[in-house]
């Protein structure tokens, strides 16, 4: 168990790291993510309240057909992301606007892994990136998200706290689902290429710098509507001067903070995350660096070996 943010988490359970990473990649595993802030916003002007300029968090935000917003934060936003949006509501409201906020006080159970749906029928009449309110091995009114954050399918299943425990142990009874940990959940996450928020993106990214283009549909790019457009938009239709990378490493695995060199020797970026990859076989990592190198050869500086005494 490790402390973070507040909570006491597993890094694994009776299953190694590398077998709940592999488990997850060709069956299905549960994580706990209970830690995560989920809150409801409703009104009118819900969807305006959200929008802010550079990247405060990556979060999921769905708009459901019950009239409101679903927003999941990360546990390590949890202070900062519940103050922006109460000191919006109170804005929003005293210039007249409707709009309104709640704390959901529920357990949050992530399924994740290509026999996700599978598992539950139900699960399965949910396309991708929808959400809806449904039952789930007998407890009713859970709000089931089709998302992934391993690189696979997957749902994330909100849930009252008294029925987490029994929903777990429903789940659990179906031979493709295991119980998977903070180290499987990390390493998941690097080798699909997603961000972490905090390490490989921040209050000092954009969207552009951080490869996240795809976040911005036409519309919205077209018209420019949004906070930072004036910023963002020529990023995405032109060059940035950094870009975050993924990287391929040969030799020992490197990890986050080290120099990222050109093959000159000169310093260029520095790593953001790595570990090895279960699946691939291979050294993984991301970074930042200048665009002009992203598609080649660099170098990744590591500390010198210590000498045996």
């Amino acid at each position: 168990m490790v402390a973070f943010a507040g909570w006491s988490l597993p890094v694994q359970y009776r299953d190694s790291h590398v077998e709940s990473h592999v488990h997850t990649r060709r069956h299905c595993s549960l994580f706990g993510v209970s830690h995560m802030l989920q809150t409801k916003i409703f009104g009118c002007d819900r969807v305006k309240l959200l929008e802010t300029g550079g990247i405060l968090d990556d979060l999921i935000v769905t708009n459901t057909t019950e009239g409101h917003l679903y927003v999941v934060s990360n546990a390590g936003c949890w202070d900062k992301d519940l103050a922006l949006m109460q000191d919006k509501v109170k804005e929003f409201q005293n210039r007249g606007s409707a709009v309104g906020l709640e704390v959901i006080d529920n357990a949050l159970l992530a399924l994740q892994g290509p026999t996700a749906a599978g598992v539950a029928d139900d699960l399965r009449k949910l396309p991708f990136r929808t959400s809806a309110v449904m039952e789930v091995f007998g407890v009713s009114g859970c709000p089931v998200t089709h998302c992934g954050y391993t690189g696979k399918d997957g749902v994330e299943i909100s849930v009252p706290t008294s029925e987490a425990v029994h929903l777990a142990t429903a789940l659990l009874e179906n031979p493709e689902v295991k119980l998977a940990g903070l180290a499987a959940r990390d390493s998941l996450h690097l080798e699909a290429g997603l961000c972490l928020y905090g390490n490989d993106i921040d209050e000092h990214t954009t969207p552009g710098e951080g490869s996240l283009g795809w976040t911005l549909g036409k519309r919205r790019r077209a018209i420019m509507d949004f906070p930072g457009a004036k910023v963002i938009v020529p990023q995405l239709k032109g060059e940035v001067q950094r870009r975050r990378v993924g990287l391929i490493c040969e030799g020992v695995p490197t990890w986050a903070h080290r120099p990222i060199l050109s093959m000159e020797g000169t310093m260029i970026g520095t790593v953001t995350r790595g570990c090895p990859s279960p699946c691939l076989k291979k050294n993984v990592a991301m970074g930042y660096v200048p665009s002009k190198y992203t598609g080649t050869r660099i170098s990744i500086h590591l500390p010198p070996s210590p000498q045996a005494k």
